[in-house]
């Protein structure tokens, strides 16, 4: 996708700014300053086939798109409070002013949410979900009289005695709620697949009553669906403090029929997969549900959590644990945000950190493949401790997230090993997914260390790097992969997340994320040359729905 205009939010007077000419306001190296975090994004332009829908269906992507809108308005207030506010903050800098919205909040997203902001402090780990003032202890003694407290649909807040009482999301968002709802009711009437017309109206109905697994199950049942759709709260991410509050986010999606083609044949052998796990027999005796699927889709438009700081490329859901035990989980591949990151952000990652003769191995099939397989990964292992401690998400608290995103990488990379090995995986080379494997790392490390994502990605990196799995020529300042000493390691880390998963350790993982999930010094100067050769970090959206008619039909 060819580099457009920085994005639309960029104003004249930023232009200026940017070209050299400071603002009256802005000196030149505030000026500077902020550009080089705008910069750390490359802007993409969200561009999808919709030549093969009807013109009803034309029309269902738009309502879709206006569904998705209310949930940005939701997240703002989960994340920060007031945008206007967070807006003020800006003091009139349109460079400022955009890094505000692309980051929902003058915390940086890709550097471990610090302020760019003067003045403004830390953020919230419980984000905008609990009172500011509230204590872990606290929270947790209130919790044992009201369980709606810990609820994935409440916010918490303080009654005019002080005390802690939950409100239901479909109360406190309910303007929200109700415009998204009745997009979505518009476009069952319209759409031409019984089934998504099904989902829609059963999320509409979730939206007005917090009820969202009725929804969860008809969107599992759906198979033809054309255009895709996954709105209202699902990750829980954004809450640092206990990872029990969902964020607001949304998708509009249109499906690749060939890709998706290529993809399906794997979700039957989860069963098998799931028996093969290096771990003893109590760590894998759930059965994933067979309905799972594979697809690919491309991104029309995104909204929310979804569109904050670094962008996704996957999604699998559902989360609530009991539908995936009953139907799986469906894995959408996003192939032009993929696509996109690949060609602007791994492959000159490639060119500056992997070994010269290693980098033929860096190829667009086995990103797609280990992202693929990361997603198929998680509904692998358990999802309920074995010892009674109730669920691995409930166990591990605010852990949960960051031990489930190093699951999903390290048991997707055993998974490919052990598809290459039964003859399952044909394309391409057991080589390409291990060093792709290896320069994504360095692509999703850039992130920062504060997400759960990058938690995991620096406890893998660390314990890759003591395993010998690969190593760094000083001479050059390369990385190369040892094959054989990968693998191992590949076994062995997924041993022990599973492992520690099952026996919902809480403190276990809390070492482990203490002793590993930190950024070395070397890697962290590696990280920085990257940033100074102008290589971006991530891709921010240009969208909407004339963006997408414009281009796609």
């Amino acid at each position: 996708m060819s580099r457009r205009p920085r994005r639309l939010l960029l104003t004249a007077a930023a232009a200026l700014v940017a070209c050299g000419a400071p603002a009256d306001d802005a000196p030149d190296d505030e000026a500077a300053r902020m550009q080089s975090l705008i910069d750390q994004y490359a802007t993409v332009r969200l561009e999808a086939d919709l030549s093969h829908l009807s013109d009803a269906d034309r029309q269902v992507v738009r309502l879709l798109i206006e569904a998705a809108q209310p949930m940005d308005e939701v997240f703002w207030m989960e994340a920060y409070g007031d945008r206007a506010e967070a807006e003020a903050l800006a003091g009139g800098d349109p460079l400022k002013l955009e890094y505000i919205r692309i980051n929902y909040g003058p915390w940086d997203r890709l550097r471990n949410n610090e302020p760019f902001i003067e003045g403004v402090g830390p953020k919230p780990a419980g984000a905008n979900f609990y009172p500011a003032d509230m204590t872990r202890e606290e929270f947790e003694a209130a919790a044992e009289t009201d369980p709606q407290l810990r609820s994935l649909y409440t916010l918490v807040r303080r009654s005019d005695d002080g005390s802690l009482h939950a409100v239901p999301y479909h109360e406190a968002f309910a303007e929200q709620h109700r415009a998204a709802a009745a997009k979505l009711r518009e476009a069952a009437e319209l759409t031409t697949d019984a089934g998504l017309a099904r989902y829609l109206r059963l999320r509409a109905d979730a939206l007005e009553t917090d009820e969202y697994r009725e929804s969860d199950m008809a969107w599992m049942d759906m198979k033809t669906n054309p255009i895709d759709v996954v709105i209202g709260p699902i990750e829980t991410y954004e809450d640092q403090l206990f990872g029990y509050k969902a964020a607001h986010e949304a998708f509009v999606l249109i499906k690749d029929q060939a890709w998706s083609e290529r993809l399906s044949r794997f979700a039957a052998l989860l069963p098998s997969l799931q028996r093969g796990l290096p771990v003893d027999e109590a760590y894998k005796r759930e059965t994933p549900g067979t309905d799972s699927d594979l697809n690919a889709y491309d991104v029309a438009y995104v909204a929310g959590d979804a569109n904050a700081g670094s962008k996704t490329i996957a999604i699998n859901l559902p989360n609530d644990e009991e539908v995936q035990l009953a139907k799986g989980t469906r894995r959408l591949q996003l192939k032009n945000a993929m696509r996109a990151k690949f060609d602007r952000i791994m492959l000159p990652i490639a060119e500056h950190l992997i070994a010269e003769d290693q980098r033929e191995h860096v190829t667009f099939d086995a990103f797609f493949g280990n992202t693929m397989f990361h997603e198929v990964a998680h509904g692998l292992g358990v999802k309920n401790t074995i010892n009674g401690r109730g669920t691995v998400r409930e166990a591990l608290k605010e852990h949960a997230s960051a031990m489930e995103e190093g699951k999903a990488d390290v048991v997707g990379l055993y998974m490919v090993t052990q598809l290459f090995e039964r003859g399952e995986l044909t394309e391409g080379s057991i080589e390409d997914h291990y060093v792709t494997f290896l320069a994504g790392i360095f692509r999703s490390v850039r992130f920062g260390a504060s997400s759960a994502h990058g938690r995991a990605n620096m406890v893998r990196f660390n314990y890759f790097q003591e395993q010998g799995a690969f190593t760094r020529d000083d001479a050059t300042g390369t990385y190369r992969v040892d094959f054989e000493k990968m693998r191992d390691a590949v076994n062995g880390l997924s041993a022990l997340i599973l492992t520690l998963q099952g026996d919902g350790d809480y403190e276990g993982v809390d070492r482990l994320i203490r002793e590993k999930g930190v950024v070395p010094p070397q890697l962290q100067a590696d990280l920085d040359a990257l940033d100074a050769l102008g290589i971006p970090r991530d891709i921010v959206y240009e969208q909407g729905i004339d963006v997408l008619f414009e281009s796609g039909g």
